[in-house]
């Protein structure tokens, strides 16, 4: 695709995943780059059924407020002490202090664009053992692995109905 410093298209899938040759179930693609942003910061996440990408941990921000947009599939995240259902499509804002994580405790693989604003540094602090683990999602890529799971979201498998659905758990 050719550049043009007002725009940018790009492919995620061809936009490195530093876990493809890792345990780690999922995948994790920051796109920020690619795209040339300037005040952005985006990051595709890809979770397959019944999978706890964030392997049980955590994470919160310093500074950073965060828009998670999930397009496909249903998660399960944790937001401090609250857990919900998050079905697709939505919209999810968390404060920057806010400790969060989600695993996919559902038979769709799912899809969620990251979304903060681009500080040009980290400012997250991970949380290890910020939940415990579920049966109803592995902590490690098994038998699944980066190519199924895109095989899995390019045929639409996981699609919901057009409205966001938060359930309280």
């Amino acid at each position: 695709m050719p550049s043009d410093p007002d725009y940018a298209v790009v492919d995620p899938d061809q936009v490195e995943n530093p876990y493809d040759s890792s345990d780690v179930p999922g995948e994790f693609r920051r796109l920020t780059e690619a795209l040339g942003c300037q005040q952005l910061a985006v990051t595709m996440i890809r979770v397959p059924p019944h999978s706890d990408f964030e392997q049980g941990t955590g994470h919160f921000h310093d500074e950073v407020e965060e828009l998670y947009l999930l397009t496909r599939g249903t998660l399960t995240m944790r937001f401090g002490d609250q857990v919900q259902t998050v079905h697709a499509p939505a919209a999810v804002r968390v404060a920057p202090s806010t400790p969060r994580s989600h695993r996919n405790e559902g038979d769709e693989p799912t899809e969620m664009w990251a979304v903060s604003r681009r500080l040009g540094r980290r400012d997250s602090t991970k949380l290890d053992d910020f939940w415990e683990a579920s049966s109803a999602a592995r902590q490690t890529r098994g038998a699944t692995g980066a190519r199924w799971i895109r095989r899995l979201c390019s045929a639409g498998l996981g699609d919901r109905p057009a409205r966001a659905r938060l359930e309280p758990r």
